[in-house]
């Protein structure tokens, strides 16, 4: 990025946050403190009114508005691609947002950008999702106003397994996707700490009046889970697997602690570092224990070993046909 480019990306970065850190622009662009004060004084060289404090940030002065700023090719690529990702793993409010804000962004855009973007509308598809585990209604876009406005939110929540639901008041601190699912780790009245819910077990969502007290962050939290699930020992384990199910362990073998793979001809040979060993790593390697087999430790060996008993017990085998 040239220097030009860089003061006007600042620029709007500024505009974009009450407070900019120095440092966070110097990790943005990749340069160094002093470029960051010595592009600051030419934008305030310039006439923009920019409030500095030491140790806090940059700021613009209130009121300050500069007009808006055309979008690059590429940027209204991005925004489309968010929209048809926005459709198909958010509830419909959040979805019915994006889409007014996306009707901006086209309003902005030079007449190439918006044919550009009329021709990709029909060219980009999201598939392969589970229909039944969007949120329903508006629970994401409650979850996050009550994030924002720091009040909480009573639930009607359906836990897995259990059929009855119950009443809770809970203090959300963030929501995150993972495993084709919405969760929210928030403060939970009735257990007294923190909790996860899964988005698409809530029955409804209602902000309260009630405030949120103290919290700590989601981003602070998940420092904290990190550091705990650090403590726990790893154990390595080695299996060798035949290449026509390699490719079906694909997706889900980084969940079980995959660190490398050697291909040897028609064998792939994968190493984990598991902090489940007994119960993950070894239930997952039943699934393709057909064409597999554990090079160590003994102890993954022996979990499989006792699964496969406990299987055959719950499903004993035919008794075997009599020779003629």
């Amino acid at each position: 990025m040239n220097r030009f480019d860089r003061i006007t990306a600042i620029l709007i970065q500024l505009q974009s946050k009450r407070i900019v850190k120095a440092q966070d622009l110097a990790d943005r662009f990749g340069i160094s403190l002093r470029t960051v004060y010595r592009d600051i004084r030419s934008i305030e060289e310039a006439g923009v009114p920019v409030y500095g404090e030491a140790g806090i940030g940059y700021s613009l002065v209130d009121g300050y508005r500069l007009p808006p700023v055309m979008f690059t090719r590429e940027e209204a690529m991005a925004f489309l691609t968010a929209e048809k990702l926005m459709a198909k793993f958010t509830d419909n409010n959040l979805t019915e947002h994006f889409g007014s804000a996306m009707f901006k962004v086209k309003a902005v855009l030079r007449g190439t950008e918006k044919d550009m973007v009329e021709t990709l509308e029909d060219n980009i598809i999201v598939i392969d999702r589970k229909s039944d585990t969007l949120p329903p209604g508006n629970i994401l876009d409650v979850l996050l106003r009550a994030i924002a406005d720091k009040k909480a939110v009573k639930l009607v929540y359906r836990a897995f397994g259990n059929e009855q639901t119950s009443e809770r008041l809970v203090e959300p601190i963030g929501i995150f996707h993972e495993h084709n699912n919405w969760y929210t780790i928030a403060w939970c009245h009735l257990r007294g700490t923190y909790r996860q819910f899964r988005a698409d077990r809530m029955i409804s969502a209602q902000i309260t009046d009630v405030p949120q007290q103290e919290r700590t962050s989601l981003k602070e939290y998940y420092e904290q889970q990190k550091e705990a699930v650090a403590k726990i020992p790893v154990q390595k384990a080695v299996i060798r697997v035949h290449r026509e199910v390699a490719k079906y362990m694909e997706e889900q073998k980084h969940y079980f602690g995959f660190v490398s793979e050697i291909a040897d001809g028609e064998q792939i040979e994968m190493t984990f570092l598991s902090q489940s060993m007994e119960e993950g790593l070894a239930r997952w390697f039943l699934m393709f224990a057909d064409k597999c087999e554990v090079v160590e430790p003994q102890l993954l060996k022996d979990a499989i070993a006792q699964l496969l008993e406990n299987i055959i017990q719950r499903h004993p085998l035919p008794n075997a046909i009599p020779s003629l």
